[in-house]
């Protein structure tokens, strides 16, 4: 994504490094509806047996420390961090209620805010890139490629653009004011957030023999669109999946995704406390379309389950670059205080036995920034030998 509103500010090291998966990827979670149990979560960790996975971390002692530390009028939250950073849990983190809350949320693909998706110009400067049909934003008449000068009187000038789109967030109802210039003019536009949906599957005819279906994050619905996009996709156009930047989500959608390229069988296994489980494809997909998936480093969790599925079973040509290698199942504990702590307990692997954590998948054709190029020529390749 290039910087939307879905996109969440670090709050500091072990915060920061789970934030930076987007909404979704450490909470793939809770919500793996009809895959995993209620429970549990999808993501990835390192290739080490499930002990070091993080499966020793005592949930009981854990909750013992946010209670105790309550009781002594101190925070929970913050007890609870300190516990699980020192249980040696990489993938470890505590949440607030409300961080929790916002998460559940856009793994339901919604969010609050404007409609605005922002970035960096070859400048520097922060702009617009994208503006949601219908949103505030929209209807104020912000256009794509408009300037960004504040937020909420805020300069965001020198501002991360994950804190800027931060910004464009908050509470459904409440009002916002940007600053903003077009061509060399500048205006302001008072715009009230509201519940919007987010759209992470794009579809983009690229020729009469290609199709391109991007999926930012494996959020609810996901993975039904993608299935239509592959029906409905011209006969004779092979597809590009473009998972680049994908944080992954949830698993539930993953796996369905997966199924659009897939007559069943085996997407990945993976194991909760030592008890072994497996994930598998629907039946009835489009085995016979040519396929190119586009992958990066920033191609995590959910998504390089995905990546796994589609390349081990030999289904897609894989181009870009080593996926990020985060593979492990977390499991979701309430605290006392009502926040939540997420504890990696195991690790999963693709059909052919390999771990993803701390190794991710290496593409079959190394692409640097011309990858879709080169993954369309791949793409053009397999149509002719099929």
């Amino acid at each position: 994504m290039s910087g939307p509103e879905f996109c969440r500010r670090p709050h500091g090291i072990r915060r920061g490094a789970a934030l930076t998966l987007v909404f979704a990827t450490v909470l793939a979670t809770a919500a793996v509806a009809g895959v995993l149990p209620r429970e549990d979560a999808e993501e990835p960790r390192r290739a080490q047996p499930a002990r070091a996975a993080g499966a020793t971390v005592d949930r009981e002692g854990l909750a013992r420390a946010a209670a105790e530390a309550m009781a002594d009028g101190k925070s929970g939250t913050e007890a609870a961090e300190q516990f699980v950073s020192r249980s040696g849990d990489r993938w470890g983190a505590v949440y607030d209620r409300r961080e929790y809350e916002e998460f559940a949320d856009a793994l339901d693909g919604e969010y609050s805010g404007v409609g605005l998706g922002a970035r960096r110009d070859a400048e520097g400067r922060v702009e617009v890139s994208e503006v949601q049909q219908d949103a505030p934003a929209a209807r104020a008449g912000i256009r794509p490629g408009d300037l960004l000068l504040s937020v909420g009187g805020e300069e965001v000038a020198h501002r991360p653009v994950t804190e800027v789109v931060a910004l464009l967030r908050g509470p459904e109802g409440t009002a916002v004011r940007l600053g903003l210039e077009r061509e060399g003019r500048r205006f302001t536009a008072e715009l009230e957030r509201v519940r919007l949906l987010t759209q992470s599957v794009t579809v983009r005819r690229l020729s009469r023999e290609a199709v391109l279906i991007r999926v930012d994050a494996f959020t609810k619905g996901s993975g039904e669109r993608v299935r239509r996009a592959v029906a409905e996709a011209p006969r004779e156009a092979g597809v590009l999946l473009d998972l680049r930047g994908n944080p992954g989500g949830l698993v539930s959608e993953a796996v369905e995704a997966a199924s659009a390229f897939l007559d069943g069988g085996l997407v990945a296994t993976y194991d909760v406390r030592g008890e072994q489980r497996a994930l598998y494809a629907e039946p009835g997909g489009d085995t016979r379309r040519p396929l190119v998936a586009l992958v990066d480093g920033g191609t995590m969790s959910a998504a390089e389950l995905v990546t796994g599925a589609l390349k081990d079973r030999g289904r897609a040509v894989t181009v870009g670059a080593r996926t990020f290698g985060k593979g492990s199942v977390q499991m979701p504990s309430r605290l006392p205080d009502g926040s939540v702590a997420e504890l990696t307990v195991g690790l999963y692997r693709t059909p052919a036995g390999h771990h993803v954590d701390g190794a991710g998948i290496a593409p079959d054709l190394a692409a640097d920034e011309r990858a879709e190029e080169r993954a369309a020529t791949v793409l053009g390749g397999l149509r002719g030998a099929s």
